[in-house]
């Protein structure tokens, strides 16, 4: 019998999954990478819970506050619906950078956190996300890590947790080498338990 595990694909925000408009709470501003619906789509069929997982540094500096992302969550699960996308949940550390907090990226915190909410084996999960914090923070937790290099990156300080296992130019490549890992994956099991 094939294994059962909850896995998760952990996304970040601004930048990944919607166009990044700094310190954006307006609904209206909420634009979905453009070929995000049909990317997250796969993942979904795939058995991928989606969770995203962002920095909100805005609420720390006396932007905003934190139910005020509540209305943009709420546009992005519109803009993803009619792909049949759900989003599962939505992380946010809402300290600065000098809070010394645990769940700030590049620390692992959120995904910890969430794995631990919505029982995720991390060794099966990924995260993308289009800096090399987002890289760092999933390394840390233990998941499989994409780049989404699409020009956000500016400072490229490199070490050993900051190494993408994967780098990619979109979401629809993104989805397409996790979705093949999933396929080997399964195709593994069923040789290993014995079904072919």
């Amino acid at each position: 019998m094939a294994i059962t595990r909850k896995k998760a694909v952990f996304i970040d925000k601004d930048g990944t999954l919607i166009h990044d408009v700094p310190y954006n709470i307006d609904p209206h501003h909420i634009r979905l990478m453009e070929d995000a619906g049909h990317s997250l789509y796969r993942l979904k069929k795939a058995g991928y819970q989606l969770i995203v997982i962002s920095n909100q540094a805005g609420i720390a500096r006396g932007l905003f506050n934190k139910s005020d992302l509540l209305p943009v969550n709420r546009q992005i699960q519109l803009l993803l619906a009619p792909y049949a996308v759900n989003i599962d949940a939505f992380y946010y550390c809402p300290h600065g950078p000098d809070d010394g907090c645990d769940c700030r990226k590049p620390k692992q915190g959120m995904i910890l956190r969430a794995a631990e909410d919505h029982a995720v084996e991390l060794p099966v999960s990924w995260m993308i996300g289009d800096i090399l914090h987002d890289v760092e923070a999933g390394n840390r937790a233990g998941c499989r890590t994409v780049l989404f290099d699409n020009g956000n990156e500016t400072e490229w300080l490199k070490g050993d947790w900051r190494q993408p296992r994967y780098s990619v130019k979109n979401l629809t490549a993104a989805a397409d080498i996790i979705c093949d890992y999933e396929r080997g994956r399964r195709a593994y099991e069923r040789q290993v338990s014995g079904y072919h």
